[in-house]
């Protein structure tokens, strides 16, 4: 698959964003963030990983977006579909960009609509937000979760990329073996199973999460240990692998030299589980009410948590499978299916795939695990 987008996915998102700018009155929005500034531009670095500087893009209600952002990033920019860089020398502890975007926020006019609400922040200093509001005289507001919304539905496009992310794991996965058994240190298959995702194609692994333990494991989200696997044990790795830009969020579990009558009982809940969720994923359906289909069947009431959320740019995004989310599905919608079961006091078993909602049956996008554990 070809990097990036073509100019028209972004010319159709921001055409989609101004449209609901209308709407809502608003005359621009201003957004901060590595996925809301990348959604509308294509701007794609992991130098925001650095802290030291702040980024920003202001969507006018008419035009294109105009981004105003440190000058060592210009270059890159300028590859982008973006034509009007406006940049500083930062970090400039006087004036980290603030005149300057408080210029443009002038030109494009008010209401300024800002990300507000649930898994959004402003990055920028509280301070330096202060002043801008003041320097350009506008009103600012939330942007009514247009840039959520519009981000929730993927295009075939986004899909893809996705899908391409699914399937470098899934070749990873089926190379479990090459690198876990009993006697290996659960540190060394967390460094082994990333070297492998990068050798299957992988531009990066930010994230990686597991455990191991003979009655499973006590969380999905703690570093690894030394500690080496043994036979009996049941290993899980949850990878959150990245193509460009783009990420896939599912788990394995694994028997270590076999697998006991309870771990294949457990293991094989947990696809009954996921197979009701996916049964329950459709078009029109509420968030809660999926959550509702696995939790039947897993149990453990409000206490189970989320099983499963949105997925793309991001590792989590939008929705929750919990039981207070009333988000409706969509087609287009990208969504984690993940039931977790109790298998002993203190500890759990895990089970996750990635499906994008469509019109009729739901797209499995993550090769759907079978009720057998695999023995390593």
């Amino acid at each position: 698959m070809s990097r990036g987008f073509p100019q028209a996915e972004y010319e159709g998102r921001l055409a989609r964003a101004q449209a609901r700018m209308a709407d809502e009155g608003l005359g621009a929005l201003l957004l901060t963030t590595e996925p809301e500034v990348r959604y509308f531009t294509g701007y794609l670095t992991r130098f925001w990983e650095s802290p030291s500087r702040p980024w920003f893009l202001i969507v006018p209600s008419s035009g294109r977006p105009i981004a105003v952002i440190p000058s060592i990033g210009a270059a890159l920019m300028a590859t982008t579909w973006i034509e009007d860089i406006r940049t500083w020398a930062a970090p400039d502890p006087e004036d980290d960009g603030v005149s300057l975007l408080a210029d443009a926020l002038r030109e494009a006019g008010g209401p300024v609509g800002v990300p507000s609400h649930l898994e959004t922040h402003l990055r920028m200093p509280l301070a330096d937000f202060a002043r801008v509001q003041r320097l350009a005289g506008l009103e600012f507001t939330d942007d009514r979760r247009i840039v959520s919304d519009l981000r929730a539905i993927k295009s075939e496009a986004e899909i893809g990329k996705i899908a391409e992310s699914c399937g470098i794991a899934a070749r990873a996965f089926g190379r479990m073996g090459e690198i876990a058994g009993p006697g290996v240190p659960l540190a060394q298959v967390f460094r082994d199973f990333q070297r492998l995702l990068l050798e299957e194609g992988a531009d990066w692994v930010p994230y990686l999460a597991g455990g191991a333990g003979p009655e499973g494991y006590a969380d999905v989200i703690s570093p690894a240990t030394e500690v080496p696997l043994a036979v009996g044990d049941i290993l899980m790795l949850d990878t959150g692998a990245v193509r460009d830009g783009y990420f896939c969020d599912y788990d394995r579990n694994f028997a270590i030299g076999r697998a006991s009558e309870g771990q294949q009982a457990a293991h094989a809940r947990l696809i009954e589980a996921t197979q009701a969720g996916l049964e329950a994923a459709r078009a029109g359906v509420r968030a809660d009410e999926i959550w509702q289909a696995m939790g039947a069947i897993v149990g453990g009431g409000e206490g189970a948590g989320r099983l499963g959320h949105g997925l793309g740019m991001q590792l989590t995004e939008g929705l929750s499978l919990t039981a207070k989310d009333r988000t409706v599905l969509q087609p287009g919608m990208v969504i984690t299916l993940e039931p977790g079961v109790e298998t002993a006091p203190g500890r759990i078993m895990v089970h996750e795939e990635n499906i994008v909602i469509t019109e009729g049956a739901p797209r499995v996008l993550s090769p759907l695990s079978g009720p057998e554990l695999p023995v390593i």
